[in-house]
């Protein structure tokens, strides 16, 4: 019997203003370092934390957008975003950033971390969670 529990992060906040997007980031790559069963949910505001060319220099803080690339080569790869709070926000999947892994079962193929869900399916991720850790 395998130890391993699934760890929900629940992304709603915008990424900057605020700590808990980068926050929530250092802590899946600390968890998922450990190799903990990762999946990260983007929803509400925080679909904006996975935007494509993001510019702070107006507002004085760092960019750290970029990390999020880094997630593929940490197995970190059930990425789900929230269909219903891109449209809200007049976003597409287009708008975000390509995040891909590496699929050591399928010859190493590159294939994207990203998937759109509904709200529905959101609550059945959130319930299969052993532990639920929303920023």
């Amino acid at each position: 019997m395998s130890d391993t529990k699934t760890f929900v992060y629940m992304n709603r906040k915008a990424p900057y203003g605020t700590v808990y997007a980068l926050e929530s980031l250092e802590v899946v790559l600390i968890g998922a370092a450990f190799e903990q069963d990762v999946k990260l949910v983007f929803m509400d505001d925080g679909v904006y934390q996975l935007t494509k060319n993001q510019d702070t220099d107006g507002i004085g803080m760092k960019n750290f957008s970029k990390t999020y690339s880094a997630l593929g080569d940490y197995d970190v790869n059930q990425i789900f975003v929230c269909e219903q709070s891109l449209k809200d926000r007049g976003l597409t999947l287009d708008d975000l950033q390509e995040l891909t892994y590496e699929d050591e079962d399928d010859d190493w193929a590159e294939k994207s971390s990203i998937h759109l869900v509904s709200r529905d399916q959101i609550a059945d991720i959130v319930g299969s969670a052993d532990v639920l850790l929303n920023f």
